[in-house]
This record gives structure tokens, C-alpha cells and sequence, in this order.
């Protein structure tokens, strides 16, 4: 897959079929429209292209106590599109300038002058131009003219695949990974540096490294015990990753740290993904260290027991 970061280094192909969004995940419902895109091109002979922005829109225009997190960061969301099979992804810097660009001129410059589509897919519902102001409508009214095909994902499609950016969103908040994880069809990752910790863990028999996220937009799931995979120097892992602020222990700031099963050597400054598999347990405070390491061990003992059911452990 060929990656353009402007529209002024953008290379036109052979009959581009394109569409638009921020994609945010590439879940099940995002993959009904990005699988309709790459069938479209294959049955012209064309090139499938997915059009998107840098950084979200939403956090550009609203950068002052934004609530929002994404699923995704922009590398993750290269990774996936070059999974499926997308031919070219566009990533237009969004900023003051692009963003009073009216629909008409989004059209005209992006999709007809830089990109010169043979056709457009786009959900039944998707917005675009200053202030989401233009519609499938204001597509076909360029359609005759232009010679290129507007094809509509009709909303029953989309909503038959059950999901959404937001509902991935609460299940991960909820600590509910497994949901998650099934609608994005990927298990769910983070990224970052290993960082120097208290080394709390060591002094109980479980030593940790703990994981400072890359991006701070990056969601992150809710408080708890999660049974995750993790590379390390290009290698695959598991491990007990606990997200809290240890309140047995004392007042610390929320924090990503995992137990590595099987797994000896110095990573501080190393960049890992953590990859989200199972939820083991609600974060909490308990009455002794007794109690709290007691906890641990069980933990341990369950994410063995999924392990094996997953034919990961002996």
C-alpha cells in the first residue's frame, strides 16, 4: 500500500475508487465499506483509495479539553488498511486552511483535481467539508458532469454489522475486551516505552514493566486485571497487565504495567505493543499486601487456564 501524508505529493492512478472518513479502529462496520471499495476497483481494473485526515478532525477543531480518545493511532491505522488490501491511503494534514474548504471545493480539489475518481463509495449517512455541511446529494450533483460513479452503502448494511466507533469505544471503557475485540476483529493494541516504575513488583515475586503510551489521545481500557499479549524485540509474550493506580500500596497515577510470563531481561527504554486479550478482574483496593499478592497468584492462575484454553500454554 502507497502512503501519501498531503494532497500535494499525491501520485493519480488507474481509475481510483475512493471514499472518505476517519475510519477510527477500521472495525467491522468501517471494513463493509473499505471491502466495497477494493471489490469496485478489482471489477474495473481500477485502484482502491481510502481518503482520511491527520489529526482527527474533532481534535483539531476542538483542541481545548477534548474528551475524545481514539482506537487508533495513525501507524495502527496504516497497518489495517494495508491488511485488507487498500491500494493507496491519502492522509491530508487537517488543519485551519483544509478545514474551510465548503463540500463544493472538497470535491472539486480532493476527489475530482488530486485524486480524479472513477468512483466514490460512502456511507448513507457521512459528512464532509466546512461543517459537515456536504451529503451523497451534493456528490451525485457533481456525478453527469464529471463522468464518475457515487455508490451509497445503504444504511441497513451498516447497521447490520452491529457496531461502531463508539460502541468499540464504551466496551473498552467498560473493560469488556473480548466485545471489543470482536468488533474491531483484531485484539485491541497499545504502544509505548517501557519506563522505570517503583519496582513494587519485585518485592512481591512480581516484577512488572511499565508502559507509558506513545499517544495521548490513545484510548486506554478501564481499570483492571487483563490477561495481554506483548512484543518485545520483535517476539510474542503473555503476561498479568494491570491498568490502576495501585491503591494497595499507596497514592500513585494511573498507570500500564505487565507481569511478563517466562520472560527475564533489562527492556527500559524499549517500545512495546501490548495487546489486549481478556479481562481477569475489576482494579481495587485490598486490606493487606497479604490479600493483595494472594490476588495476584490467582490471577496468574486464570490467565494460565485461558492460555491453555486457547492452546497458547501446555
Amino acid at each position: 500500500m502507497k502512503v501519501y501524508r498531503s494532497l500535494d505529493t499525491y501520485v493519480k492512478g488507474d481509475r481510483p475508487v475512493a471514499t472518505i472518513g476517519t475510519f477510527d479502529g477500521v472495525h467491522f462496520g468501517h471494513q463493509e465499506i473499505l471491502n466495497s471499495v477494493i471489490r469496485s476497483a478489482e471489477e474495473i481494473g481500477g485502484e482502491s483509495v481510502v481518503i482520511s485526515f491527520d489529526p482527527h478532525p474533532r481534535l483539531f477543531l476542538y483542541p481545548e479539553d477534548n474528551p475524545l480518545r481514539l482506537l487508533q493511532t495513525i501507524d495502527e491505522k496504516i497497518e489495517r488498511m494495508a491488511a485488507l488490501g487498500i491500494d493507496k491511503f491519502l492522509l491530508i494534514p487537517f488543519n485551519k486552511q483544509f478545514s474551510r474548504l465548503t463540500s463544493h471545493q472538497f470535491i472539486e480539489k480532493v476527489l475530482i483535481e488530486t485524486v480524479g475518481i472513477d468512483k466514490i463509495v460512502i456511507g448513507y449517512d457521512h459528512r464532509f467539508g466546512k461543517n459537515r455541511t456536504g451529503s451523497i446529494e451534493e456528490l451525485r450533483e457533481y456525478q453527469d458532469g464529471q463522468g464518475f460513479d457515487v455508490q451509497e452503502i445503504p444504511a441497513q448494511e451498516v447497521n447490520d454489522a452491529k457496531v461502531s466507533s463508539t460502541k468499540v469505544r464504551n466496551a473498552l471503557l467498560a473493560g469488556d475486551v473480548a466485545t471489543a475485540n470482536k468488533f474491531l476483529g483484531y485484539e485491541y493494541p497499545v504502544t509505548g516505552e517501557v519506563i522505570e516504575g517503583e519496582k513494587l513488583g519485585r518485592t512481591i515475586g512480581y516484577p512488572t514493566a511499565n508502559i507509558q503510551p506513545q499517544d495521548r489521545f490513545k484510548l486506554i481500557p478501564g481499570d483492571g486485571v487483563y490477561l495481554a499479549a506483548i512484543e518485545v524485540g520483535g517476539k510474542k509474550y503473555h503476561g498479568m497487565l494491570n491498568i490502576g493506580k495501585k491503591p494497595t500500596v499507596g497514592v500513585f497515577p494511573r498507570g500500564l504495567e505487565i507481569n511478563i510470563f517466562d520472560f527475564e531481561g533489562d527492556i527500559y527504554g524499549e517500545t512495546v505493543t501490548l495487546r489486549f486479550m481478556d479481562w481477569i478482574r475489576p482494579d481495587r483496593k485490598f486490606d493487606s499486601l497479604e490479600a493483595l499478592i494472594k490476588a495476584i497468584d490467582n490471577d496468574k492462575v486464570a490467565c494460565m487456564t485461558r492460555l491453555r484454553a486457547l492452546g497458547l500454554r501446555d
